[in-house]
């Protein structure tokens, strides 16, 4: 598997309305794309649950690297560029995933979670294997959870969706989601 996120911050007038009918008109073209787990469009809006200005990001979980690159030397990026520049795009080793137990729901939210990685090296990578079920017990909102390595910073990242209406979370950033195309979410343990 392969991670990925790129975020677009806006200006704090940017129409936050037409950020979510772009979300709703390009989701549905995300229900059925080869190489993808998952693609969630999200959103954080300024003064809403802790977020201090407005902005658009797509979180990616995909099968493979290659299915990544292609996504990235198509059309489709380019209309991202096109819309809102060359965005700084943060790549991630995925270590774990998993469905939840709130799997069949809809996506309201999706929390990203830096967790610490101790100076064990390989054996805390190993360890941080694990972690993604660790975000299920006692959750019944989660829908998926995974868990990256971020090999520049050496820190581990979980991320969960949520069935749940966002809410602020100490120690997570927190997203609403706008659309989450799932089209190979089911394969996950």
């Amino acid at each position: 598997m392969f991670a990925m996120q790129y975020s677009h911050r806006l200006p704090a007038a940017h129409d936050m309305g037409a950020i979510r009918q772009r979300a709703a008109s390009k989701g549905p073209h995300w229900d059925a794309w080869p190489g993808l787990e998952c693609k969630a469009f999200v959103l954080q809006e300024k003064g809403r649950h802790g977020a201090e200005g407005n902005l658009y990001a797509s979180v990616y979980l995909w099968q493979e690297p290659a299915a990544a690159a292609a996504f990235l030397a198509s059309e489709a990026f380019q209309g991202v560029i096109d819309s809102f520049g060359r965005p700084a795009v943060e790549t991630w080793l995925p270590l774990d995933a998993c469905r939840g137990p709130a799997f069949d729901r809809p996506a309201r939210a999706l929390y990203r979670e830096e967790l610490p990685l101790s100076d064990r090296g390989a054996a805390a990578l190993r360890d941080g294997a694990l972690a993604a079920g660790a975000a299920l017990p006692g959750r019944e909102d989660v829908l998926a959870a995974w868990v990256v390595a971020d090999l520049q910073r050496w820190t581990l990242l979980r991320f969960s969706l949520s069935a749940e209406a966002l809410e602020a979370r100490a120690g997570s950033l927190g997203y609403e989601v706008l659309y989450l195309a799932r089209p190979g979410l089911e394969r996950l343990p």
